[in-house]
């Protein structure tokens, strides 16, 4: 689940938590509204901005050989 927190603080600070986004991806989800915040002053990444999405694939290969008796 994805999860946006934000903290106002008295002077007008806003500090913002982003949890449930894998990878950079979470600048995507955030960059609207911190256009309408104001200035970013600082950004300190979690251990999900590091995380890769994990695909996994599977290829089969079926060989079937019939013989003639």
């Amino acid at each position: 689940m994805e999860t946006l927190e934000f903290i106002i603080y008295p002077d007008g600070r806003v500090q913002e938590t982003v949890t449930g986004v894998v990878g950079a991806s979470c600048a995507e989800v955030t960059a609207a509204i911190e256009a309408q915040l104001g200035q970013v002053l600082s950004q300190e990444q979690t251990s999900e901005y590091f995380a890769q999405n994990i695909e996994q694939s599977v290829a089969t290969n079926t060989h079937f050989t019939a013989s003639e008796w």
